[in-house]
């Protein structure tokens, strides 16, 4: 059982790891102020109603362009903090409460225990099943 907590505990903190240092960017396409397209890794493709770059020979007025763009750069951490110098008392609070919780959850019995062990069924005086059934003449 300490292995299988110790190989999940190792798994978590390497996902913590990974998504802690892990840089994305999301990619979103809004037309007016609706949101029509989203995306992660990769440039949304839009909604296909993006005014071409009008010829400006002889024209003064452009139209506003009703869609837009947007990008979210989200960046990781690229230092990781190797070891604790100095652990505050509320996290120390927090750690311990953590796996005190943590160590309970998978305390199960030490030995199946059934509350049925001793139960006795009930005395059959009659054959209750003959009485319920119907025949058909």
């Amino acid at each position: 059982m300490k292995k299988v907590l110790h190989k999940i505990m190792s798994f978590a903190m390497a996902v913590v790891v990974l998504f802690s240092t892990m840089s994305f960017t999301v990619d979103m396409h809004f037309c007016g102020d609706i949101l029509v397209e989203a995306a992660i890794f990769h440039k949304a493709k839009g909604c296909g109603m993006e005014m071409q770059k009008p010829s400006t020979e002889g024209c003064t007025l452009t139209k506003k362009n009703c869609c837009d763009n947007e990008k979210l750069v989200v960046d990781g951490q690229n230092e990781l903090q190797q070891q604790v110098d100095h652990i505050s008392f509320d996290q120390q609070v927090f750690i311990a409460s953590f796996v005190y919780t943590y160590l309970n959850l998978f305390e199960g019995l030490d030995n199946n225990v059934s509350s049925y062990e001793e139960y006795e069924p009930p005395l059959v005086f009659r054959q209750i099943f003959k009485l319920d059934e119907t025949y058909l003449i």
